[in-house]
């Protein structure tokens, strides 16, 4: 099935894969993988036992946010994103079960030619938050973004009150640059929010030409 979707899609004339969707990215306490369709069980579990823990801090979930429907539509939405160079979408594991999910990670809204940019979105699951796991999965995406992806400028965003997703953006090398007044709508209500970005050292490091 997995292979079936892939070769549909790439017969779009879209822009092209930057990375392999078998791609895993190995940490010494997280691994990286992209979702697959058996990871449904296990991702709405997650997301339904960390729903207090998630819900003040994204976008409204649909009714059916829980659902094994829901989870496939998705996962075809991230299928066809990541064959067409537009969003690579990971599960956080914990090392070395590559089937024990953590939480989930993603560069999105890949942005080419003259700006060369993608956004990152990250989400732990209650029980494993705090104890360093984002902050890992966190460094290995902003490589992998530089590196595989060859971006040059990697951007986050976070609410105010959001203080440990301050503290991880800033703990990975991310520089905040200001304040977007009702930037995102999160529980139905238009929130502030406080905007990153980290540069690729190539750049930071590149002579200047004259």
């Amino acid at each position: 099935m997995f292979q079936a979707l892939l070769a549909l899609v790439a017969r779009e004339k879209q822009r092209q894969s930057r990375a392999s969707p078998g791609v895993m990215l190995v940490g010494e306490r997280v691994m990286l993988r992209a979702p697959r369709v058996e990871d449904w069980q296990d991702w709405v579990r997650l997301r339904s036992l960390s729903a207090p823990f998630l819900q003040p801090w994204e976008p409204d979930w649909p009714k059916n946010a829980l659902t094994r429907d829901y989870y496939m539509s998705y996962w075809r939405r991230l299928v066809r994103r990541w064959v067409q160079d537009r969003e690579y979408a990971f599960v956080i594991c914990s090392k070395p079960h590559e089937n024990a999910l953590l939480g989930g990670i993603t560069v999105t809204d890949i942005k080419r030619e003259a700006t060369q940019s993608g956004t990152l979105g990250y989400w732990i699951g209650a029980p494993y938050a705090g104890r360093g796991f984002m902050k890992d999965a966190a460094a290995m995406i902003a490589e992998f973004a530089f590196r595989e992806l060859k971006l040059h400028r990697l951007e986050a965003t976070c609410m105010p009150e959001n203080k440990p997703s301050i503290k991880l953006l800033r703990a990975i090398g991310m520089q905040e640059i200001g304040l977007a007044k009702r930037y995102m709508k999160i529980n139905s209500q238009w929130q502030d929010h406080v905007l990153f970005e980290k540069v690729s050292q190539e750049a930071v490091t590149a002579p200047e030409s004259f």
